[in-house]
């Protein structure tokens, strides 16, 4: 059943979900806006499957227990599940629990939004391809698409700042996510195959997509230049292959210190990036 949704709003988008009788759609917690009297709702710290968005580890346990599926063992699995994702979530700054909402005795509407200002994106899962999504991106989703998290090891964890930890979204159906400032779409197969951005401009990328990190130049005049006056820090984030990419023309760095400046706490001065003392 495919989740009818509309995107509204201009410099705040927010997205409308018309439930269907027996239909849900889940969220994180805090980007729930509004619901019609007849669409419950449930908190929950597990995902839709209750397996923490690993569906093979659920397989393996369930078929390689000679018949222990049920009773504690079950229970104790399952567990063992939420526990390992809520783990998961929590080293990845991500809300602990998911909200449920399912429309009851007719259809029902539930309303969701980002939390910053800028747009949103409805994607479409077939369940041949999974879509990762920097953190926080993630609004709503339906019950039939898997929400898990994937680390980004070695040095482009390290590096990367926003790229340590990405959002990974597998299965069928359909999940909202939200960006800051305006999206911008592109492939890098029509730039050479590759696309270096600004690691904060990063929203979404689908699967078949490389993802990593570079240095801005060698630890040379330049490379220093780079990283003290031109703002982008050490690192760019670099995507290669052919694909979709979602990048934003905002990012929650520059957000915060366009704030800091118009409350007078700007302590950056003219350099800004490396050398910033900002206390916050």
């Amino acid at each position: 059943m495919t989740l009818q949704q509309e995107i509204v709003g201009t410099a705040m988008q927010m997205a409308v979900v018309s439930l269907q009788p027996g239909q849900t759609v889940y969220c994180e917690a805090g980007k729930f806006l509004f619901k019609t009297a007849n669409v419950t709702m449930e908190t929950r710290l597990s995902g839709p499957s209750g397996g923490g968005g690993q569906p093979q580890a659920g397989a393996a346990g369930a078929g390689g227990a000679g018949g222990t599926g049920g009773g504690m063992g079950g229970m104790l699995r399952q567990a063992m599940g939420t526990a390992m994702q809520v783990g998961q979530r929590a080293l990845a700054g991500e809300s602990l629990a998911f909200q449920y909402f399912t429309s009851t005795g007719g259809e029902g509407t539930v309303g969701f939004a980002g939390v910053l200002p800028g747009e949103m994106r409805a994607l479409e899962l077939d369940g041949t391809r999974a879509w990762f999504a920097e953190k926080d991106a993630f609004v709503a989703a339906e019950s039939t698409v898997e929400f898990g998290i994937a680390f980004q090891g070695g040095r482009t964890g390290r590096s990367g700042g926003e790229g340590f930890v990405l959002e990974k979204f597998t299965g069928r159906g359909t999940v909202i996510i939200a960006g800051a400032g305006n999206f911008i779409d592109l492939n890098p197969a029509d730039f050479g195959g590759r696309v270096d951005v600004d690691t904060g401009c990063v929203v979404a990328f689908e699967e078949g997509i490389r993802y990593g990190v570079q240095r801005v130049g060698g630890l040379n005049r330049q490379g220093v230049m780079n990283a003290v006056f031109g703002g982008e820090g050490l690192s760019l984030a670099t995507l290669e292959g052919n694909g979709s990419v979602i990048l934003q023309s905002l990012t929650i760095e520059s957000l915060a210190n366009a704030l800091r400046k118009a409350q007078g706490g700007d302590k950056q001065g003219p350099t800004g990036g490396l050398f910033s003392t900002n206390a916050g």
